[in-house]
C-alpha cells in the first residue's frame, strides 16, 4: 500500500494502517531522538509519545510531507524533554554509545581504531549536549540524517534562513568545543600551531 493510502485509512480510524506507517517510520523516529536525548529508555518514551500523538492527530494532517510532519512531532518533543531535564538534569552518554555501536567501525577494524571511534563519538556528543536544542536539531537532521536546508525548515516549522544560521551556528559552537577539549580527540584531529 502506498503511504497516502495507508494515511487516508489511519484518518478513518484504520489501526492496521497507522501501524504500518509506525513500523515504516519508528526507527528514524527512534534514532533522531536518541541523538537528540542521549538516552535510549527516554528515546523510547519519545517514540511512543510521538506515535501515539500522531494517531491522535492524524486527522490534522491536511497532505503534504508525512515524515517531516511526524518528525516535527518528534523533535518538539524531545526539545520539550531536553527543557525539562535543565530543571532536573541527569543525563547518560554511556547509553548512547552502547546503543548505538552500529555506527562503529566493523569489528575486523584493530581494536586501536574501534576505541578511538568510540571515544570520539563521546566527545562529539558531549558536545552536541552543550549546544542550544535548536542547533543540535538542525545539526543532527542535516549532518546525521542527511535531511535537505529545505527538508529541515519544514521539520522544524523554520525558515530557511534560520536553518542555515542554527547550522552554522550549531557547527562553530561544536567546533569551539572540540578545540577546546582537543586533549579528547585523537591525535590526528588536534589543532596544531
Amino acid at each position: 500500500m502506498e503511504e497516502q493510502e495507508l494515511i487516508s485509512l489511519s484518518q478513518k480510524g484504520d489501526l492496521q494502517a497507522f501501524n504500518r506507517l509506525v513500523e515504516s517510520y519508528q526507527s528514524l523516529v527512534y534514532n533522531l531522538s536518541l541523538r537528540m536525548l542521549g538516552d535510549g529508555s527516554a528515546a523510547e518514551d519519545i517514540a511512543q509519545e510521538t506515535f501515539i500523538a500522531a494517531f491522535r492527530g492524524i486527522n490534522s494532517f491536511k497532505g503534504g510531507n508525512f515524515k517531516a510532519w511526524l518528525l516535527r512531532i518528534a523533535s518538539n518533543a524531545c526539545i520539550d524533554q531536553l527543557r525539562s531535564r535543565k530543571r532536573r538534569p541527569t543525563t547518560s552518554l554511556d547509553s548512547f554509545i552502547e546503543e548505538t555501536g552500529d555506527i562503529f567501525p566493523s569489528p575486523e577494524d584493530p581494536p586501536e581504531q574501534i576505541a578511538i571511534s568510540r571515544e570520539t563519538m563521546r566527545d562529539i556528543q558531549r558536545g552536541l549536549a552543550t549546544l542550544p536544542e535548536e542547533q543540535r536539531l538542525a545539526i543532527l537532521l542535516s549532518d546525521v540524517h542527511g535531511y535537505s536546508y529545505e527538508e529541515i525548515a519544514e521539520i522544524t516549522k523554520s525558515s530557511l534562513g534560520t536553518v542555515k544560521s542554527r547550522l552554522s551556528r550549531g557547527r562553530a559552537n561544536l567546533r569551539d568545543y572540540l578545540l577546546q577539549h582537543s586533549e579528547l580527540l585523537p591525535q590526528r584531529f588536534r589543532y596544531r600551531e
